[in-house]
């Protein structure tokens, strides 16, 4: 088997999906690695280190893309790669085709075997594969958050944690699962005032048993939605449901109601966003105003750390893509239900529901 190693071209992303030791593992597994050249630059791994760990450095992306059985990327393909996709061929990567009409198209034209990472299931019923992205998100989320909120960036001049003697910042998080769980835990570790929402409140039980009294856990219901989010200096979008598109939890109507320079982090933007008024931005130009709120949307946001997000990922990733390897994709997919629940596209016709429903597909 070839695994294609292609440079990824979204803005600002600097993360790769291959580091040089799991190179090594595939190639000890009889599998070709074709790199492109400077792929693992911006995450801090040299083209030496590709080619001591048994890699292939090609020039271009399109060698990557025409040769290779497998390609492992981190992102979705964009349309400058499009005519790039040869038929009939693997992809593995983050799809989040519920937010992805389009490529979704390309996909069933090229017939590809589309495996997504945020769909691959654990035994447990969690996600492995989106779980170590959720948590970076997370966290970044509270320290974009308070950048900005400086007062030199548009923001209110809130510092998150105050000083004696005066109020904190009040930080609201709609969503208590891997990436709120880890907003949470940032916001509070700053000394914000941090409000937490859910509809589970087994996941509420658990962040209030785990910081005694530190933080306020409500049900996430339109009341205390409208009223938290009023008061929030900074407000935390993270309702995610795995493949579909995320649900509109925080309406324009409340968005309008918070105080001018506070801000607005969705890092369920990947799937479409939980805000009424978000749209995607980018690390060009990551925020836009609206309603004199700071609006942040970055898909991509863990690339702002992209040697921390490449080992997360890809210590995540590397069971499968080792069992791709060793036993081949069908053997693997047909062995491991787990892994096979990753497929999103396949011959031609979307094969996850959750997607499918999503986009108006049938099965």
């Amino acid at each position: 088997m070839t695994i294609g190693i292609p440079k990824e071209i979204k803005i600002g992303e600097t993360r790769v999906s291959m580091t040089p030791s799991l190179c090594r593992r595939c190639v000890s597994l009889g599998g070709k690695v074709l790199v492109q050249r400077s792929a693992g630059v911006t995450a801090g791994f040299t083209d030496g280190e590709y080619r001591a760990a048994g890699a292939t450095l090609v020039a271009d992306a399109a060698k990557v893309w025409r040769a290779a059985d497998l390609i492992l990327k981190v992102k979705e393909p964009l349309p400058a790669e499009y005519d790039l996709m040869q038929e009939g061929r693997t992809i593995f990567t983050y799809l989040h085709l519920a937010a992805g009409p389009e490529l979704t198209k390309v996909l069933l034209k090229k017939r590809t075997l589309g495996i997504a990472y945020e769909t691959v299931e654990g035994s447990d019923g969690s996600y492995p594969l989106l779980k170590p992205m959720s948590q970076i998100a997370g966290r970044l989320a509270i320290q974009v958050g308070a950048y900005f909120l400086q007062s030199q960036h548009g923001g209110s001049g809130v510092l998150l944690g105050g000083i004696p003697g005066t109020m904190p910042g009040h930080v609201v998080v709609v969503g208590a699962g891997n990436s709120g769980a880890h907003a949470v835990q940032m916001a509070a570790g700053m000394g914000a005032r941090v409000t937490v929402l859910d509809l589970d409140t087994r996941k509420l039980e658990a962040l209030d048993s785990e910081y005694r009294g530190r933080i306020v856990t409500l049900m996430s219901n339109p009341a205390n939605i409208d009223a938290e989010v009023a008061d929030a200096d900074l407000l935390i979008g993270a309702v995610l449901i795995p493949a579909a598109k995320a649900p509109i939890v925080v309406s324009k109507k409340t968005v309008a109601k918070m105080r001018p320079g506070s801000v607005i982090v969705d890092i369920a933007i990947d799937q479409g966003g939980c805000i009424e008024t978000i749209r995607p931005t980018s690390h060009k130009h990551p925020v836009y105003e609206q309603h004199g709120v700071i609006h942040y949307a970055v898909p991509n946001m863990p690339a702002l750390v992209g040697r921390t997000s490449t080992l997360g990922l890809t210590q995540a990733t590397e069971p499968y893509v080792a069992m791709l390897v060793q036993k081949g994709i069908d053997r693997a997919l047909a062995e491991n239900q787990w892994l096979a629940r990753g497929v999103n596209t396949e011959d031609g016709k979307v094969a996850n529901a959750a997607v499918a429903k999503a986009l108006g597909y049938t099965r």
